[in-house]
């Protein structure tokens, strides 16, 4: 199998042509999603099967061109146009990516742009309390906000509301106070002072439930669940949060602090979706006692990502137990199918296997053997 290839950008992208909102075949691509919401229902409301999901990763949009909201939704829509050529079973989607640092501007902070980077911001307090005690707004009354809520209602107007779109990008409660407080004082919070922490936490969730009601008032009937990284249809429900801070800590610390805000966020918005980058085998039990868990992700091969996570562990322990599992596999067609066949090996539970073939051809053929497990 192929090792991590470092000398990539992003090892999930796509190169794309970036298509002008004006030339894009609007009617074409919706016929093409609303075509596949009838399956996409029946699996989410089942107990077993498989979805193929072939993401387009533009490049540029998660890293610099976020800054600005029309290169991003042109090249979002060469991904789109790019994707009909991939048999799949869910649809690409819009996604208002603008950084992850919008928790920060509630507290003054302000992104970053370094050349050819994503938006970053430098963290303001030193502790928990800190936080808690601080003056702060709204998301959607700071600038960072402000620009989401404005790139969300250009896109709508610019495809007139027929495509399926995403919320920005969700984090964690602990993934928003790593913006917040240095992580190394993070950590020594869990020990020193949990007690503020997990009220910052309940903070934070909040404050992201507050504006993702304004998004969703906003997005409406376009809204594709869960977001981001998460093959996500109109027909799905629950909220995809970042949380790769959570395999650093304790499991049992991570449940008393942190994992009743998840939840909170989760039961708001149909359901908790977990999603740690790196290995998480060893938190599966943490992650499937999350409350109103209906979906995790993760990466199993190791072109996906250079700690990936063991297919026979997760096909063990995970596929089966009720969540669906968002399933990442960059790499041959023969190395991609070997991790699935191994994920999906009891033939229960519900997997989307998300494919990255650089050739139609590949993702065909893939496909079909995915479906004839």
């Amino acid at each position: 199998m192929a090792a991590f290839d470092t000398s990539k950008r992003d090892s999930q992208g796509t190169i794309v042509s970036p298509i002008a909102p004006e030339q894009f075949d609007l009617d074409r691509y919706a016929a093409y999603e609303a075509a596949l919401h009838e399956r996409n229902e029946a699996f989410f409301k089942g107990d077993k099967g498989i979805q193929v999901y072939r993401r387009m990763r533009a490049d540029g949009v998660f890293y610099d061109k976020c800054r600005s909201m029309e290169e991003s939704l042109a090249l979002q829509l060469g991904a789109l146009e790019t994707s009909l050529a991939y048999k799949a079973d869910i649809a690409n989607f819009l996604e208002p990516w603008y950084g992850i640092g919008y928790i920060a501007a509630c507290f003054g902070g302000e992104y970053e742009w370094l050349p050819g980077q994503a938006p970053s911001v430098t963290p303001a307090f030193e502790c928990a309390e800190d936080i808690i005690n601080a003056d702060f707004k709204p998301i959607h009354e700071t600038d960072i906000g402000k620009h989401i809520l404005s790139m969300e209602e250009y896109f709508l107007e610019k495809t007139k509301g027929k495509l399926p779109m995403s919320f920005c990008d969700v984090q964690s409660p602990l993934n928003m106070l790593s913006y917040l407080i240095p992580i190394t004082d993070l950590f020594y919070e869990v020990y020193d002072d949990p007690d503020s922490l997990a009220q910052a936490a309940q903070l934070t969730a909040d404050l992201l439930i507050e504006f993702l009601n304004k998004q969703k008032a906003l997005i409406g009937d376009c809204l594709a669940s869960p977001g981001h990284g998460f093959a996500s249809s109109r027909r799905f429900t629950g909220v995809g949060m970042s949380d790769d801070n959570s395999i650093m800590l304790k499991s049992e610390d991570y449940a008393e602090i942190f994992q009743p805000a998840d939840e909170k966020i989760g039961a708001a918005f149909g359901g908790t979706v977990y999603h740690s980058c790196g290995n998480w085998s060893g938190k599966i039990p943490m992650v499937l006692g999350m409350k109103g868990l209906t979906c995790a992700d993760g990466a199993f091969t190791l072109e996906t990502d250079p700690d990936a996570n063991d297919p026979d562990i997760f096909g063990k322990e995970f596929v089966g137990n009720g969540p669906i599992l968002n399933a990442r596999a960059v790499g041959s067609v023969e190395d991609s199918f070997e991790a699935f066949r191994k994920l999906y090996q009891k033939g229960t539970g519900r997997m989307i296997a998300v494919t990255y073939c650089e050739d139609p051809a590949d993702q065909a053929r893939l496909y079909d053997m995915l479906h004839q497990l």
